[in-house]
């Protein structure tokens, strides 16, 4: 039986409109919580920027390093952090989740997109120092891809011995800020027709209205779905989820749906090969 990584992103951007009855966890205790009650119901990875008290992404560790030790107190989920942050950080600073070791899987962007009005920098300097730092720290890199060229470029950095075979895919669709490709099936198809063969790849729900996409990702063969606040507070149309834990629910429900099952922790840490790096 396929077994499908569920991964939460739980904490909304800064800005974002929150909508009425949705419970955004800001405070280490209530993200810990809150991820805790996402791996009953099936989350096997969370994803977390490094942000202070108020959500606000920082380079400043205390916050962050107090939240993944509540959820390590609660749970055995992977740990995936973003290397994401903002244009105006440095290179060190936008990597610096590397530097606690409870971090076993960052996201690692794989090009430059616009958001809005402005341009949000990933050069290829910047790609390799970051994944030269993953290496270093034994970090597995799911690379974020928002658009076909992206994909070429893992393979291009994979073949400079930068990347490791087999890669881990991240599609990013959709997004409601960037110029990135829409999210549809075909689009979806031409990013896994340029995969190279034994890699895995997964989706974000970003900015969509239900969960029709995910389903169509498992049918192309997705090993990673990824839902939660930082992405979409809907399920289905016009129907928002109260908490992280009810998108993870649904998501859960649409897997053995379709007759797969939710990866456990220690089955998605086999998926991305953590099994053999950190041991």
């Amino acid at each position: 039986m396929r077994k499908i990584i569920v991964t939460v992103a739980p904490v909304c951007h800064t800005g974002k409109p929150i909508p009425k009855g949705c419970t955004n966890p800001l405070s280490p205790e209530a993200i810990a919580q809150e991820v805790a009650n996402c791996a009953k119901a099936g989350a096997s990875m969370v994803h977390l920027h490094v942000r202070d008290i108020n959500g606000e992404q920082t380079f400043n560790l205390d916050i962050f390093e107090k939240t993944l030790e509540l959820i390590a107190s609660k749970t055995d989920l992977i740990i995936q952090a973003s290397t994401g942050g903002l244009s105006s950080m440095t290179l060190e600073e936008r990597c610096v989740c590397l530097n606690v070791p409870k971090v076993e899987v960052a996201s690692l962007n794989m090009g430059s997109v616009n958001f809005g009005e402005s341009v949000y920098i990933n050069t290829l300097p910047d790609i390799r120092y970051w994944a030269a730092r993953m290496k270093e720290k034994k970090v597995v890199p799911e690379m974020e891809i928002f658009d076909l060229s992206m994909v070429e470029t893992c393979s291009k950095l994979a073949s400079e011995g930068v990347l490791t075979r087999p890669m881990h895919y991240n599609f990013c669709l959709g997004s409601g800020t960037a110029s990135n490709l829409s999210a549809t099936p075909r689009n979806l198809g031409y990013m896994v027709s340029l995969m190279e063969q034994d890699a895995h790849f997964g989706l974000n729900h970003d900015s969509m209205p239900d969960h029709s996409m995910l389903a169509c990702a498992l049918s192309m063969g997705a090993s990673v779905l990824r839902v939660g606040f930082e992405d979409s507070f809907y399920h289905a149309p016009n129907q928002l989820a109260p908490t992280n834990a009810v998108l993870v629910e649904k998501l859960v429900a649409l897997i053995r749906s379709m007759g797969m099952e939710p990866a456990t922790p220690a089955e998605a840490r086999q998926i991305f090969g953590l099994d053999k790096l950190r041991s």
